[in-house]
């Protein structure tokens, strides 16, 4: 059985407009989830196969899907347990980026905490 493909420049809804595929593949997010803060249950998520805790504050997303190379761009989010503190940070866990997975850390006044709610969004290309 043969397979085809089909080529398009642009994509149009019928009421909403349209949009260049140069968006598609270039601007939209290649991986994404929201994690619970113990990071044991993937709430929602796109190309994300699991989520591995090895820790206290620490969390790895695994991806369904690699991407091309380790230079894409990992933004991260938390929702801290002390709001109060107002010092509470996500880090990508420099130097640990890889094509397969990618590492989430939180901390809360400089010690490494499991927040309520982890976010993490990948920009780039896959492989």
């Amino acid at each position: 059985m043969a397979l085809g493909k089909i080529k398009v420049d642009t994509l149009e809804h019928s009421t909403a407009g349209s949009l260049d595929t140069q968006y598609v593949v270039n601007g939209s997010a290649k991986a994404w989830s929201h994690v619970n803060g113990a990071g044991t249950t993937i709430n929602d998520s796109l190309n994300v196969a699991t989520y591995t805790d090895p820790g206290t504050g620490q969390g790895y997303q695994n991806y369904t899907n690699n991407m091309n190379s380790a230079f894409y761009c990992q933004t991260n989010f938390s929702q801290w347990t002390d709001p109060a503190s107002g010092n509470a940070y996500s880090v990508d866990g420099a130097g640990n980026v890889e094509t397969t997975r990618c590492r989430h850390l939180h901390y809360e006044n400089g010690s490494l905490t499991d927040p309520q709610q982890r976010f993490i969004n990948i920009q780039g290309d896959l492989a």
